[in-house]
């Protein structure tokens, strides 16, 4: 029998990281999610450590998939987080009324 031990984190705002592993775990590289974190798309948790919360790496992620797919430039990625990111607040609206 095969035994096969994995490791779990809640991607949530109890835990952080710092700007390198959001650049790692992305595919983006620093300077790009650096211009993620000064464009507002990315807040810090801890503005003197740089450390964000776990739950930006889904948006990361994301920024490099749209980057790819879409083959869109820093303003264009910064430009599409902001509209993704206000259609789902205007879709939580919604559910909650």
């Amino acid at each position: 029998m095969k035994l096969t031990v994995t490791e779990s984190v809640w991607l949530n705002d109890a835990g952080t990281c710092s700007i390198d592993h959001l650049a790692e775990v992305s595919g983006l590289s620093l300077e790009e999610v650096a211009d993620l974190v000064q464009s507002g798309i990315l807040d810090a948790a801890d503005e003197s450590a740089q450390a964000f919360h776990l739950h930006h790496v889904v948006t990361v992620r994301r920024a490099r998939r749209l980057r790819d797919d879409f083959q869109l430039d820093r303003n264009g990625l910064a430009l599409a987080l902001v509209l993704l990111r206000r259609i789902e607040e205007l879709e939580q609206a919604l559910k909650g009324k």
